[in-house]
């Protein structure tokens, strides 16, 4: 529930208050604004009797939160989460761009594509060190090995690195050599994962599933919230529908209705979403003009011979002019791409 409190409130009164709901069992997040102050309350408060809070000279009002996310919801936190990494701030006023190629092949590989995107202006780079795949027969990606070439491009040109963990085995892998640890689609649920992830103090992208509703997307970033781990940034990577002209359907509505609903970063993979190259572009600056906070992008300077995924990376070029239009797009909604 959330607790609005009395402009001018009586400090005592407020302490009193917050001892009192803490007693309860509650867990309280704070929001102290220049106009207005609130408390998000935490906890099983079915039973509770929430018309005792008035008798606090303090409280203006009570209002209970029907949605089934609390940590991750705007009510309880107002202001925009910026999400720190290593410098490169995520969310609030700022557009990042991530990039890198789909899957790590080879350090030169990496070396070719981190510095292209650098010198383009993306400001952390991707890469996939373990793969999912649909197929067992499909290139499942170097494992470690790929996280220490990842690791060493990354230090080499200052940018920080985020990859894909798909399994618990690998977290301390992860913290050793990556800077935000991408949790994919199709482990969006796998709930003992995201409980893992919560006892981190790392940032985590979550991405969403193919075939999930924005709330199940939710519900799972606040598994990891629940455990202690704020730092989530939340991505829109396409849906499956009946439509078969893209690899998925990138689904714009999610970065407005997220927005309302939710105080995290958004960003948007429209390499996962096209399928094909030549529609990142279109679907990078629709996204950018909705509302996202950043865009994670497939980059490769060899995409025919890629290992995967080729059909929808950027080459170096394209996505040079790409990140121009970017940085007009992102002045006329009023945000600064970083670069």
């Amino acid at each position: 529930m959330i607790v609005k409190l009395k402009r001018n409130a009586n400090q005592t009164d407020v302490t009193h208050l917050k001892e009192h709901l803490r007693n309860q069992g509650f867990e309280l997040h704070e929001s102290i604004g220049t106009s207005y102050s609130i408390f998000g309350v935490v906890g099983d408060t079915a039973s509770f009797d929430m018309r005792s809070l008035y008798a606090y000279e303090c409280v203006e009002s009570v209002v209970r939160v029907q949605e089934p996310f609390k940590k991750v919801n705007r009510k309880f936190t107002q202001e925009d989460t910026i999400i720190d990494v290593n410098g490169v701030r995520i969310g609030g006023d700022n557009i990042v761009v991530m990039a890198g190629p789909c899957s790590v092949e080879s350090k030169e590989q990496v070396d070719i594509i981190a510095k292209a995107v650098k010198e383009a202006g993306a400001k952390i780079l991707r890469g996939g060190a373990f793969k999912p795949r649909t197929s067992p027969y499909s290139y499942q990606g170097m494992g470690v090995e790929g996280l220490q070439i990842l690791k060493e491009a990354g230090d080499k040109y200052g940018m920080p690195i985020i990859s894909e963990l798909m399994s618990t085995e690998n977290i301390d892998d992860f913290l050793q050599y990556v800077d935000i640890i991408q949790v994919g689609a199709r482990n969006m649920q796998n709930f003992h994962l995201l409980k893992e992830l919560g006892k981190l103090d790392k940032p985590i992208l979550l991405k969403r599933g193919f075939s999930n509703t924005i709330e199940e997307w939710l519900m799972s970033a606040e598994y990891i919230m629940a455990g202690g781990n704020n730092n989530v940034i939340l991505c829109e990577r396409g849906i499956r529908t009946f439509e078969p002209y893209t690899r998925n359907t990138l689904d714009i509505s999610t970065i407005p209705v997220v927005k309302k609903l939710s105080h995290l970063p958004v960003i948007i993979d429209p390499s996962h979403a096209a399928g094909k190259w030549d529609y990142v572009e279109s679907l990078s600056l629709a996204s950018i003009a909705a509302g996202a906070d950043g865009l994670i992008i497939e980059v490769h300077h060899d995409p025919e011979h890629a290992m995967s995924d080729g059909a929808q990376s950027l080459k170096p070029k394209k996505f040079e002019e790409l990140m121009t239009k970017a940085e007009t797009v992102s002045s006329a909604v009023g945000k600064t791409l970083e670069r």
